[in-house]
């Protein structure tokens, strides 16, 4: 059995070779792909086989594929260019008889107003049309994405969003690297659509909380206007695009679009989800 990670060279493709050879995947039937060579050199001191692609380049993506029995497409940073991108990943998996394609995508991918859906939309969308054997993770939010936001509050005693009461079903990176690992290393998902996140969610009051607790110094939540928001973060620095992009999510949460907490991450995994204090602590 081959199993083929793309995105290998970024965090969350890592953790999941990381969490293959952890569930007995021996580094002989791995091969990490994606774009960094000196990455992959990395993980080539594994034992795992590796390959450079692009997802623009089908000869890369057929040369890497050949032979694989199960193909993890993680989902791609290019925003705006996922679809076609991916579309070329299903596509030589089809041409290499793949069994299992699993894709990391987005809550509710197909029914939701999540900024980020679409792309992941038109790619759940192509995987059906392949008739693929596939599996749909659709990872809710990560802890990580709050590194920048734990880093001031620690140092500044402010969280600051637009979130209003919106909650985050957050959860780390390694637990959705792990839900992969477990559907390629255990029987009964193909076919299957798993919405995926944190065991509890959280208000920007929960993250003050838990920030106060893991620096040890009181932080606060102050809750803005989307365009206080705005204009909070253009004064920082970030283009227009960028800050429109960032209120746009907070949107999302305010409305309740990754919110829910499923129980299917803890059920993949066999272990509750690391707990976001416990994240905050270790970024310190």
């Amino acid at each position: 059995m081959t199993i083929v990670v793309t995105g290998a060279t970024g965090h969350l493709g890592r953790l999941a070779v990381d969490h293959l050879l952890a569930r007995g995947v021996p580094a002989s039937g791995i091969v990490a792909a994606g774009r960094n060579p000196e990455k992959l050199a990395a993980l080539a001191e594994l034992g795992v086989g590796t390959a450079v692609i692009d997802f623009t380049d089908p000869a890369s993506l057929d040369a890497a594929f050949d032979g694989a029995e199960s193909v993890v497409l993680v989902s791609g940073s290019d925003v705006g260019q996922r679809a076609p991108q991916h579309a070329n990943v299903i596509d030589a998996a089809k041409r290499a008889g793949v069994a299992h394609l699993v894709y990391t995508s987005a809550p509710k991918a197909t029914d939701t107003a999540l900024i980020l859906a679409p792309e992941h939309k038109a790619t759940e969308e192509a995987i059906a049309a392949s008739g693929l054997p596939a599996t749909i993770l659709r990872n809710g939010w990560y802890h990580e994405n709050y590194a920048q936001a734990a880093a001031q509050a620690a140092a500044t005693g402010v969280y600051l969003a637009s979130t209003g009461e919106g909650r985050v079903a957050s959860a780390a990176r390694s637990d959705y690297a792990e839900a992969i690992a477990a559907v390629l290393t255990s029987e009964g998902h193909l076919g299957s659509v798993y919405e995926l996140s944190g065991d509890s969610a959280w208000n920007g009051d929960d993250f003050a909380a838990a920030a106060t607790e893991a620096f040890g110094r009181e932080v606060v939540f102050q809750s803005v206007s989307p365009e206080e928001h705005f204009a909070v973060l253009t004064g920082a620095g970030l283009d227009e695009g960028t800050a429109g992009f960032v209120v746009a999510l907070d949107g999302n949460i305010r409305d309740g679009l990754l919110g829910e907490t499923s129980g299917e991450l803890t059920a993949l995994i066999g272990h509750p989800t690391l707990p976001l204090v416990d994240y905050l602590r270790s970024t310190k």
